[in-house]
């Protein structure tokens, strides 16, 4: 039986991640790397699947409490049992040579069993590795991979049902730690890492936490929120390349027992302004700075190639797969690997992009002189490509249509072309830009506006509402006080769903027509911020925070948010923790902490322009 989405934790060394429940289990943990196959997927599965749990022998199903600590990644986790009182402590130091997961285990009080129990299952939770007891250590290895267990005190691993077990008592004030590492097979035995003092390690790591969360510029009334959905951003962020993926974890369902259900953990360019602007807003440059470095790098070619989504170094290829193997979260069918929307067309991604661009420009951070002729082509490529329909923000699975966001966003491509142009006196095909703009701001006026509901639509000819109209005035293709601004927010209420917003309205039948997809899902976490945004917005201070303390309520116990929120069942869906539903809750508290600007998204800041010179045998455009 699965334990619910909001019983995990996440630990990190910002290269991957592992996912701790409530029971003391580590249920999902890819290594190496975040995309790496699973060797624990319990999450998707059964015990089976391959877990790791470190709990009292007499524990009850859950602990007692735990928190990460202050301004950390640090995860401590107490248990009170008859013969006493435990705290497990759970950490991964950021890489320095090899992924090492490490549980520290402390008697508060009295003398605990305690009960480690590994069972590891290598590619996907589908291979029982060769597991061998050596003079101190556990080691199991199936093909190209091997994981080492140790533990820096007298314990006696015994294999159990594929199980590597250790028991040991804890008595108060006594530690034991247990040390968890990766390395490929064909390497020798990883001695450096396991080594090392749990204790010194443990303390560095807190030390990083606490340096990196203290220069978070946010001051605000929700400072704690802020700062742990910061903290979530870089945890999900790939350091050797700047990269952050969406969410560790694939295919947690948004409909249980349904077919949505996808894989996440890989970088959408969707992501990258809100990314930018929540990373320089707080006071993180370099992570700003390395992650559109990555975005400069995965956009490099023909912009006819853009894709929506790239792998954690820009990788194009990203098959989707199915594992049938694998029984799925609470039996949510298929469990995919890999995301097939590499393949779709979505022109929305191409204003992200160049909002990204804008906005760096805008903050300073130094950009190559090439990427100045990459603009030239995206937007060549939209004045012959903006008229066709697509699949949109949500990547839908149905047919292409006219998406109205769609739209908004080659509005944007064009008018933050035309913006960097000004910045860095490159304005040969402004004329051109400026009548394309002109052209798109007319028809999405035209034709994603429905005067009988008095409000934008989902798309050219359809009576749908989508929550994506609400970023209009953020993108600044509307300002905030226009009538067709302010009725389109207040008929947003009809996507309401206990108190949250689905992205846009479930069909009847119980299948979104729209998306091809069946089965109902839960309201977007990061819609229902974008709610609260617009109502402060559109001068409506109490609703918005009304709004946005919702969401605030329904994080996990640790702080955590997924990437939907059913109100029916009154748990977290989708996969968790979600990289866009954590960016919105603290672009949220900080639009509800200051005054709106009248700049586009409000980020003006002093600029500069690009770094060299224009390349040879080329006139500034």
């Amino acid at each position: 039986m699965n334990i619910r989405i909001e019983d995990y934790a996440l630990i990190s060394d910002l290269e991957t991640a592992a996912m701790v429940g409530r029971n003391g289990s580590i249920d999902w943990l890819c290594l190496p790397r975040f995309d790496s196959p699973a060797c624990l997927a319990a999450l998707l599965g059964t015990a089976d699947n391959g877990f790791w749990r470190v709990a009292p022998v007499a524990a009850p199903a859950t602990c007692t409490r735990r928190a990460y600590r202050p301004d950390t990644l640090v995860l401590d986790t107490w248990w009170e049992t008859a013969e006493g009182a435990v705290r497990v402590t759970d950490f991964m130091p950021p890489r320095a040579q090899l992924p090492c997961i490490i549980r520290v285990i402390e008697g508060l009080s009295g003398a605990v069993p305690v009960r480690s129990e590994l069972r590891l299952r290598f590619h996907q939770g589908r291979v029982v590795p060769w597991v061998r007891v050596t003079d101190d250590r556990t080691v199991a290895v199936a093909g190209p991979d091997s994981v080492w267990l140790g533990a820096d005190g007298p314990v006696r691993a015994l294999g159990k049902d594929g199980s590597t077990v250790l028991d040991f008592t804890v008595t108060a004030g006594r530690r034991l730690a247990l040390t968890l590492v990766w390395s490929p097979s064909h390497r020798p035995a990883p001695t450096a890492s396991m080594s090392l003092s749990a204790e010194s390690i443990l303390k560095e790591t807190d030390d990083f936490w606490r340096r990196w969360a203290g220069q978070c510029r946010y001051q605000g009334p929700w400072r704690d929120a802020v700062v742990r959905s910061l903290i979530t951003l870089k945890a999900l962020t790939f350091a050797p390349t700047g990269g952050i993926v969406a969410a560790p974890t694939t295919s947690l369902p948004g409909c249980i027992g349904g077919e949505r259900n996808w894989d996440y953990r890989y970088c959408w360019l969707r992501d990258s302004t809100l990314t930018l602007s929540c990373l320089l807003r707080s006071g993180y440059r370099d992570e700003a700075a390395a992650w559109l470095a990555w975005l400069v790098r995965a956009i490099a070619g023909d912009p006819v190639d853009l894709q929506t989504v790239y792998g954690l170094g820009g990788q194009r290829l990203l098959p989707e797969t199915e594992a049938p193997w694998l029984p799925g979260y609470e039996g949510s069918q298929p469990v995919r690997f890999g995301n097939s929307a590499v393949g779709q067309f979505q022109l929305d991604v191409y204003g992200e992009v160049l909002d990204a661009l804008y906005l760096s420009l805008r903050a300073s951070i130094p950009m190559p002189a090439h990427v100045w002729d990459l603009v030239g082509e995206m937007m060549g490529f939209l004045q012959r490509h903006w008229r066709e329909p697509d699949q949109g923000l949500w990547q839908v699975r149905g047919p292409r249509r006219q998406f109205v966001h769609s739209k908004v966003m080659v509005w944007v491509a064009a008018d933050r072309a035309l913006r960097m142009g000004e910045l860095v006196g490159r304005n040969g095909s402004s004329a051109e830009w400026r009548a394309m703009r002109d052209d798109v701001h007319r028809q999405v006026l035209r034709q994603g506006w429905d005067a009988e509901q008095r409000s934008f639509v989902q798309s050219y000819g359809s009576a749908d509402l989508d929550a994506s109209a609400l970023l209009m005035p953020r993108l600044g293709f509307l300002p905030a006080g226009d009538p067709r601004v302010l009725c389109t927010v207040r008929e947003m209420q009809r996507l309401d769903h206990g108190g949250f917003l689905w992205r846009y309205a479930p069909g009847g039948d119980g299948a979104h027509g729209v998306d091809g997809m069946h089965g109902h899902e839960g309201a977007f976490v990061a819609c229902s911020l974008w709610y609260a945004d617009a109502l402060a917005a559109t001068g409506q201070a109490e609703q918005a925070r009304e709004a946005f303390e919702r969401v605030l309520a329904v994080r996990n116990d640790v702080g955590l948010l997924s990437e939907q929120w059913d109100p029916d069942a009154g748990r977290q869906m989708g996969n968790a923790p979600q990289a866009f539903s954590h960016i919105a809750l603290a672009e949220t508290a900080f639009a509800l902490s200051a005054p709106p600007s009248r700049s586009p998204r409000g980020r003006e800041t002093s600029g500069r322009r690009w770094s060299g010179s224009p390349p040879a045998g080329r006139s500034a455009a």
